[in-house]
């Protein structure tokens, strides 16, 4: 008899060889989208036989946030209903060999969600925060850095300082440069006569400035504070060691992404020829390519944005990994990173030994009342929270109020062009 193509198979639930604990079952599980920043954040609800027990999960890549919602809706909700949601390894590979073509950010992301919204689960049938699920704390609160930015040095330099008044003693310093290239900060309107594009970026414009940068802030901020700077992988392997050797009298905790994904492979010689840590990893879509930054000696600071690589699962085993390697965790958090993916991070930040610093994201009135029980960091630290599971709750008629449009990032992303036209990576 064919197929009618036109009829969606029924999914029988794939049971794994083993009785489950009790009755509680999986029945629903669906993406939640809202913007109440502006920024697109995609949230993972499951569903369960107990009304009281449901979880949430960080799911959110920004630019493309309608491919994750309707991953999660319409491929990765059929295969676990009916699932027992104890068994958090076997259904997020389950769903993830289910696709057979596996890893990149829209796969990931959606598997991302549905796992941390399991041991959120897991933490509220066991009464108990998921960082105890993790085997406990190792340190009381996690050091975060604050982000400093400003159309020239003196405005940079006093963001730096009111993150510093406020407690902060570590601050990422970005500075804004010809065009759109000076990430971090707006591009500025500087004219190069003559230039096919005259307010396009300039690397090598980049490259003196920047160490100018570092020399006034080491000279006005002192040297208690621990400073640090994202390169957004506008550089060639020679050009990211003459940077790095430019910045050593200012010694920086880190330099980061000096080189987009395609030249990971020079990483190792980069960090070897440099006197400065190297963080590199938000670009990376698998677990596997993560790992390798480490293994392959590529990095001083691992950099994940754990939701690209699956999830707290793969990052809790990034973190083993790193400890074994020497390598610090330095999880990606800004604000394209939902509250309850920032709680995911802290979770991993104060149960691990490899644990380095945490980027932070200050979080408007707005996505707390979306998102009761985000945290605050006081005096530059995070601390998680002490309820069962992630301590985090969605109000969804709140989330409503702020509809998620198409990211703008394609917009500014196109627009990060050369003095010659040529468009500059990532």
């Amino acid at each position: 008899m064919p197929v009618d193509p036109t009829v969606e198979p029924a999914f029988p639930t794939v049971t794994p060889p083993w009785p489950a604990p009790d009755d509680l079952r999986i029945t629903a599980v669906r993406a939640i989208v809202t913007a109440p920043e502006g920024i697109p954040l995609v949230v993972v609800r499951v569903d369960t036989t107990d009304p009281q027990i449901y979880g949430l999960g960080c799911a959110t890549f920004t630019q493309r946030w309608r491919a994750v919602a309707t991953y999660v809706d319409e491929h990765v909700a059929r295969l676990v209903v009916g699932r027992h949601p104890e068994d958090i390894e076997d259904i997020v590979r389950a769903v993830k060999f289910s696709s057979y073509w596996r890893e990149g950010p829209v796969g990931n992301n959606a598997i991302s969600g549905l796992d941390m919204a399991l041991w959120d689960i897991a933490g509220k049938r066991a009464g108990l925060p998921v960082h105890a699920l993790l085997g406990g704390r190792v340190r009381a609160a996690v050091p975060t850095y604050a982000h400093a930015s400003g159309g020239d040095i003196d405005a940079t330099l006093a963001s730096a300082r009111t993150w510093m008044d406020s407690g902060w003693r570590h601050v990422r310093l970005q500075v804004s440069q010809p065009g759109r290239g000076g990430y971090g900060s707006t591009g500025s309107e500087a004219a190069y006569p003559g230039q096919p594009n005259e307010d396009g970026w300039d690397v090598q414009h980049y490259l003196r400035t920047t160490p100018e940068l570092f020399a006034r802030a080491r000279a006005e901020l002192g040297d208690e504070v621990n400073l640090l700077h994202d390169v957004h992988s506008r550089l060639t392997p020679k050009q990211a060691v003459l940077l790095a050797r430019a910045l050593e009298p200012y010694r920086l905790f880190f330099l980061e992404d000096v080189l987009a994904p395609e030249f990971f492979d020079d990483l190792p010689a980069v960090r070897a020829a440099s006197p400065v840590p190297i963080a590199v990893g938000e670009l990376c879509t698998s677990l596997t390519d993560a790992a390798r930054l480490i293994t392959d000696g590529g990095v001083d600071l691992i950099r994940c944005h754990i939701t690209a690589i699956g999830g707290l699962t793969p990052a809790r085993k990034l973190a083993t990994l790193a400890e074994f390697h020497g390598v610090q965790t330095a999880w990606h958090s800004p604000g394209d990173v939902s509250p309850v993916g920032a709680a995911a991070n802290v979770a991993v930040d104060v149960t691990s030994a490899a644990f380095g610093i945490q980027e932070y994201h200050h979080y408007s009135e707005p996505v707390h009342e979306v998102f009761p029980g985000t945290l605050r960091a006081e005096a530059g630290y995070l601390r998680p929270n002490v309820a069962p599971g992630w301590g985090i709750d969605i109000d969804e008629e709140a989330a409503a109020r702020y509809p998620a449009g198409l990211s703008r990032h394609d917009e500014w992303a196109l627009g990060v062009r050369g003095l010659d036209g040529a468009l500059y990576a990532p």
